[in-house]
């Protein structure tokens, strides 16, 4: 028999880990995140808002050159993902040799990719506009429909496209939304919104009838050149004494 004593069995139980500041809850992260969204605008607010861009701007205009709704219709296309200059330069020589659907059907996909090729996916724009000018050809006798609903069939037409279409050639008082028009509508704001869609729905229902044949633009071209993305220029801005954004930038 071994007189050797049984080994003393260490404390089994696992060691404490060091106590680390407890995470900020989700919920306490999403109540102060819409503890700092401030409310929309009220509706007199809203109005001297555009009363104010109206006064700026009387006839605001848009940046793509065009000759008629077809060449609109082109322009728009083929601003997605690009810039309305480097449109613009590549329409110059494009539409003066096809400025109808048809005249854009003989001059052909790669006739046409020849003109855009300059520009973001030209391959599939130019797949893109042949077939709708196909289509108008055939189901609308060369003519553009005063239709968002028909426009946003065509290929490569969304709702935006469409929008801009029907409220620049016809009038139709249309609030198209882009990206600019989400971050202006979300920062004044004039309405809370998550996507492009709901933010057109919003701006169409609650900008007053007297400015939402203009709103487009107005708001597009506020974005664009003084409520910018990363900084905004708030200390230029006509309307800083009504935007309820947190983080101006005036001095």
């Amino acid at each position: 028999m071994s007189d050797l004593k049984p080994a003393r069995r260490r404390d089994s139980k696992p060691r404490a880990k060091p106590r680390t500041k407890p995470a900020v809850p989700a919920k306490a992260v999403g109540r102060a995140l819409k503890a700092r969204t401030p409310k929309p605008v009220d509706r007199a607010t809203m109005v001297e808002i555009f009363r104010r861009l109206h006064a700026a701007n009387p006839e605001p205009r848009g940046e793509l050159d065009y000759t008629n709704p077809y060449t609109l219709l082109v322009a728009v296309a083929l601003s997605a993902q690009a810039t309305d200059v480097g449109v613009n330069k590549a329409t110059k020589a494009l539409f003066p040799v096809a400025d109808t659907p048809q005249r854009m059907l003989d001059l052909g996909e790669e006739g046409l990719r020849e003109h855009i090729r300059t520009l973001n996916f030209f391959n599939t724009k130019a797949k893109n506009v042949i077939a709708a000018a196909r289509r108008l050809v055939e189901e609308f006798g060369g003519e553009v429909p005063n239709s968002v609903e028909i426009l946003e069939t065509l290929p490569g037409v969304g709702r935006k496209t469409a929008s801009v279409v029907v409220n620049i050639a016809f009038g139709d008082p249309r609030v198209a939304v882009d990206t600019h028009i989400f971050r202006v509508t979300n920062r004044l704001p004039l309405a809370i919104t998550r996507t492009p869609l709901e933010t057109q729905e919003a701006l169409e229902a609650l900008i007053p009838d007297e400015f939402r044949l203009h709103a487009h633009h107005w708001l597009i071209l506020h974005g664009r050149y003084i409520c910018k993305a990363r900084r905004p220029e708030c200390w230029r801005c006509p309307v800083n004494d009504l935007c309820r954004y947190p983080d101006k930038t005036i001095p």
